[in-house]
């Protein structure tokens, strides 16, 4: 992934603040010409990959040391451009010192920096020389020239197509059955299991979910959860995430709990319920055992209850000890298979606009049925073809399609599609998903600003990243390369993906082969050191379930993540972007992060250990800050607010230090996009009036949650005048809430307003909202409320808890309603005759 490194370092030179060639105190920086040298090798990079894969060493380390050029590049560039960033930033007498002459420490750094540049300039010459005599191709006539609008996919079809319903085809007749036998308590009343076994890219999960989320199973069981096993679990790990899911517990309330602790409160949640529990991907037959060892979570209280289990072995469908009924998925027969096939192929809106489409259906029934009946085969040679609709490729395919097992055939479908994609970033994109533990669940929003912080999205005219990005998940998923979880119902857009396991692997090995991410997970057995290909040093590193020990990574890496590691230090590294870790111990991690200039994004989530030091404002380049641990009383420097390219910042743990303070609000972040904040001020000198003025100079705002305990001042909803970009607003939680102000922003798609006690009836305010698509309100104690015909216009999900007034609606009023939840709704006689007419 050279071609990618180079791609991503023209894109972040292009945004910063040093010019082509720039004279800082005699040295010259000389970015422009870098850049030129950049963009040739860039352009030779097609010829050389195409040697390397066929196994030539000398042409492998040939790429490695562009990509290594092309870093070290960057590094010193964006060195001088910081140095620059944090002196016009500097306040008082030093500050005005630093704008106009060179300070003794900036001018020796400025020197070393100098140094570094011409050992690159150096380096990419000798790089031109070795490229002569291993005869790659530097002839770029043939290279196209890559306009930035080609980086940027642009057919979608119809952009929020239902891909999980296409997923379904061919499954109908199955889906019934395995319905039939969950809902049916006349056939069985006794706890007991439900198994679908099949071979791995069968379908098993993809059916599974539909059957998990039909209405008549979510209308059937008082309580639902689902959980993927995979082969390196833990019980205890399992038995929180059902927690979770049943009984809404949050992850503070139940970290310091153990296995038993958890399993009695399961068992006694269940007892009174008809449930339904989903373990999805079961490797090991005693996994029932383990997670019932220390005591028996999951009740037989001869109501129906039942257990949904997937595995791709028999015996694991077979050990657990109560009834079970075993239905074995079969691969698609030959027309089944052609209607999955065609669907991803030559969907409907596509079909219109090709010439000849029985010649394509011609060749694609011949190549739906060499794919052997298997659905995930079938997506993804699907996706791939639907975005070549020329017949001489599909022929092609055909053709040369190999005579060897399932396994290598999967393969070559991969590669083939992971070749197509538009453009390197995309492939960048796709590749970095190796860097998740396997079934794990991504958040889109988490998965963009990571690709963002590594400059995976490029820059286009008419786009922001985020829009870019969201783009680029949608094309995966049109190809089949990742699978939809679920949908954000306020934008229609993919809000979670899983990577099936058969492409997960498939990716690990291609990043590692490419030097582009290193896995390590000491329970795979990779405790030690790197895996990479030896000719390509890797500058990203996920690790897993490692303890005790300094995280081996190399001084230049460039990326971290980790997900469960037990007293950990990290190392120091210089030119860290990335720093993502999850359910961690961490040492030393204050003493080491100010020191981490060019990071972008930093994500601790539930890690002990974290203490947020002042030098955090040093981070001039972060985008993306997000804390969530279970510390009990965490403080925020003030200085983080003095960074400039701040885009999303989350500190979710109660935080208990003040804002800003007025003088400061100034230096606020001009791009913040989304702001969630969880404050508990108690005890503490908290200056509201310095955070309403704070709040209110955030106009770029997309996004903002905002929680405090024990109550929020009422006048917080003044700031929204000036939030004409506001799309979500959570607020929790008000006292006494008497109005709303005349206008609210009229872009909100999403409002979650929460109140002890709301006196005014909102809705003759908020039914105005032309964009509001989700709408959840708690408190109202008026005697009525109204909605008049034309009210809500866009609501399809609307949700009151606590609620006590008469309900009248007009006909005609919330056209859109699909979903609708009242909770603690105790005085609410009837539901009005406006809704019951729809």
């Amino acid at each position: 992934m050279a071609e990618s490194a180079i791609g991503s370092v023209l894109g972040n030179m292009s945004t910063l603040a040093v010019q082509e060639t720039t004279f800082l105190c005699g040295v010259n920086l000389e970015v422009g010409f870098l850049k030129d040298e950049l963009k040739r090798l860039k352009s030779y990079l097609k010829s050389a990959d195409a040697k390397r894969r066929t196994g030539d060493e000398l042409v492998a380390t040939w790429v490695s040391q562009i990509r290594d050029a092309a870093y070290e590049a960057e590094n010193a560039i964006e060195a001088a451009d910081y140095m620059e960033k944090r002196n016009r930033l500097k306040k008082g007498f030093m500050g005005a010192i630093s704008r106009y002459a060179c300070l003794p420490s900036d001018l020796i750094t400025l020197h070393t920096i100098g140094a570094e540049i011409q050992h690159v300039k150096r380096k990419i010459s000798e790089i031109f020389d070795s490229a002569n005599r291993l005869k790659i191709n530097l002839d770029t006539s043939d290279v196209e020239m890559v306009n930035i609008e080609d980086e940027y996919p642009q057919d979608y079809g119809i952009m929020h197509q239902n891909f999980e319903d296409i997923d379904l085809v061919g499954f109908g007749d199955e889906y019934k059955e395995i319905v039939g036998k969950l809902v049916d308590k006349k056939e069985n009343i006794t706890l007991s299991v439900v198994s679908i076994v099949a071979m791995g890219g069968a379908g098993k999960t993809t059916l599974a979910r539909k059957v998990y989320t039909s209405s008549s199973v979510k209308q059937h069981f008082e309580a639902t959860s689902w959980v993927t096993v995979c082969q390196k679990f833990k019980g205890i790990d399992l038995l929180k995430d059902i927690m979770k899911q049943i009984m809404g517990a949050r992850d503070e309330s139940i970290a310091k709990m153990n296995e038993y602790e958890v399993g009695k409160e399961i068992h006694d949640f269940l007892l009174q319920k008809r449930y339904l529990v989903v373990l999805d991907d079961v490797w090991e037959t005693d996994t029932w055992d383990q997670i019932n060892k220390r005591v028996e979570a999951f009740p037989d209280a001869t109501n129906g209850s039942r257990v949904l289990l997937t595995t791709r072995k028999e015996d694991v469908a077979n050990h657990v000890q109560m009834p079970t009924y075993v239905h074995h998925l079969k691969k698609l027969d030959e027309e089944k298979s052609w209607e999955l096939f065609s669907c991803k192929a030559l969907p409907s809106y596509k079909r219109s606009v090709i010439r000849d489409v029985d010649e394509f259906e011609k060749l694609g029934r011949k190549l739906a049925k060499k794919c052997d009946g298997l659905p995930l085969a079938l997506a993804i040679l699907g996706g791939y073809l639907s975005k070549n609709l020329n017949a001489q490729i599909w022929s092609d395919i055909l053709s040369d399609w190999p005579s060897t097992k399932n396994g290598q055939m999967m393969r070559d479908i991969l590669a083939r599609s992971y070749k197509d994609l538009p453009n390197h970033y995309l492939r960048a994109c796709f590749l970095y998903l190796a860097a998740f533990p396997e079934d794990y669940i991504i958040s889109v929003s988490d998965l963009i600003e990571l690709w963002i912080a590594e400059n995976f999205v490029p820059h286009t005219p008419k786009h922001i990243l985020e829009e870019t990005a969201r783009n680029y998940v949608t094309e995966l998923a049109q190809r089949s390369l990742v699978q939809v979880v679920d949908r954000s119902r306020a934008h229609g857009w993919i809000e979670r993906i899983r990577i099936h396991d058969i492409l997960h692997n498939w990716c690990i090995e291609e990043a590692r082969q490419d030097g582009f991410l290193d896995g390590i997970d000491k329970t795979a057995g990779q405790a030690g050191a790197s895996s990479s290909s030896d000719n390509l040093m890797s500058y990203r590193f996920s690790f897993q379930t490692l303890s005790d020990q300094i995280l081996p990574a190399t001084p230049n890496v460039r990326s971290l993540l980790g997900f469960q590691l037990v007293s950990v230090s990290l190392p120091k590294l210089r030119f860290l972007r990335v720093l993502c870790i999850e359910y961690s111990t961490l040492e030393d991690f204050s003493s080491i992060i100010g020191r981490c200039i060019h990071l972008r994004i930093l994500r601790l989530r539930y890690c002990k250990g974290v203490v947020l030091p002042s030098s955090v404002g040093k981070l001039l380049y972060l985008q993306t800050i997000e804390l969530k641990n279970w510390a009990s009383d965490s403080q925020v420097p003030n200085s983080l607010w003095d960074i400039p390219t701040l885009r999303h910042v989350s500190l979710r743990n109660w935080f208990s230090s003040p804002p800003p303070p007025a003088r400061s609000v100034r230096l606020q972040p001009k791009e913040l996009q989304s702001l969630v904040l969880e404050l508990d001020p108690v005890g503490t000198d908290f200056r509201w009036h310095d955070m309403m003025i704070f709040l209110g100079q955030l106009n770029q705002l997309t996004t903002l949650s905002l929680s405090m305990h024990p109550n929020i001042p009422a006048d917080v909803l003044n700031i929204f005048a000036n939030m004409r970009h506001l799309v979500d607003i959570y607020l929790y939680k008000f006292d006494v809430l008497d109005k709303l102000p005349a206008e609210f922003p009229q872009s909100v798609r999403r409002l979650v307003l929460c109140a002890d006690v709301i006196k005014q009836d909102l809705m003759l305010i908020l039914e105005k909202l032309p964009c509001l698509v989700v709408l959840e309100l708690w408190g109202y104690k008026g005697r009525t409320m109204c909605c008049s015909s034309q009210g809500f216009p866009q609501l399809q999900e609307l949700k009151l808890v606590n609620f006590s007034m008469e309900w009248r609606m007009e006909v005609g009023a919330m056209p859109r309603l699909s979903h609708l939840a009242l909770m603690w709704c105790t005085k609410m006689s009837k539901l009005p005759d406006g809704l019951l007419q729809k």
